[in-house]
């Protein structure tokens, strides 16, 4: 089955270690579109933190975001679709990391609204290049309904805290994560997967035909599902297990090397 469309994840698999596109990727993604394949951004990260990276690959198609919760136009700023999470829960959640003390970012309007500045806030600001807005205390209750809810956890408390929130909230939401002391929440069926699957189908493209490439937690739905899952060197064991294919590390261009794989056989017909 030929490949119709690729969609990559970004930290940790399409950015080497300084949060570039190396160039060996951004020209394998031009030769790519040049042939005819659809390429995608997948990621946890907001719009406004995605769009300068799309802008760079000359990219004019749906940008999945927040895990898939926000679906919207590299070019035009066109929304496609977005799955906000349950506003009634988010508050529930919200005075749940209060009693606990849990540092949380919440993602509203593509702001990141935190309690006050800490080592965890420039951190993160560091490494998606985006300010993040300290409110206070009235963090703790919002009239508007976010896109993402993170929890930054120590790595030790990392499955504890997944776990107490997973069963506390089950079926109210959903948890991933991205990093291992990142915890992201999610709109019950929001992933990156249904996103993809539903942008490809916008173009006529069967689950089959797209190829995902990805390395943490929430890569692996779309790792799984996809034609052609693919798990960067980089990803964690968990991840490797669900993909059919494990290229080369973010920081040795294995979303480039995946791609010329794919482009290969076509090239040689």
């Amino acid at each position: 089955m030929e490949i119709k469309l690729i969609a990559s994840d970004m930290d940790d698999t399409l950015l080497n270690k300084d949060c570039q596109i190396s160039e060996r990727n951004a020209a394998a993604i031009r030769r790519a579109i040049a042939a005819g394949k659809i390429f995608l951004i997948a990621t946890g990260r907001m719009y406004v933190s995605v769009r300068k990276y799309a802008e760079k690959l000359s990219l004019d198609v749906p940008l999945v975001t927040y895990n898939g919760a926000l679906v919207k136009s590299s070019a035009s700023g066109k929304v496609f679709y977005e799955h906000k999470m349950n506003l009634d829960t988010a508050n529930e959640v919200l005075a749940y990391c209060k009693e606990k003390g849990y540092y949380l970012q919440l993602y509203c309007g593509d702001e990141i609204l935190i309690k006050e500045e800490n080592d965890n806030s420039r951190m993160y600001t560091k490494i998606i290049g985006i300010q993040t807005h300290a409110i206070g205390d009235a963090l703790y209750h919002t009239e508007v309904a976010p896109y993402k809810i993170l929890i930054m956890t120590k790595p030790e408390e990392f499955n504890e805290v997944w776990q107490q929130i997973a069963e506390k909230f089950q079926g109210k939401l959903d948890v991933t994560s991205s990093k291992d002391n990142f915890l992201e929440l999610m709109e019950p069926g929001v992933n990156k997967w249904e996103a993809v699957k539903n942008v490809a189908a916008s173009y006529g493209v069967k689950p089959e035909e797209i190829m995902c490439i990805g390395d943490s937690n929430n890569d692996v739905k779309m790792i799984a599902n996809a034609g052609i899952g693919v798990a960067v060197a980089n990803a964690k064991d968990s991840v490797k297990q669900h993909a059919k294919i494990v290229t080369a590390s973010n920081d040795q261009d294995g979303v480039a090397m995946v791609i010329d794989m794919i482009l290969t056989p076509q090239a040689k017909e």
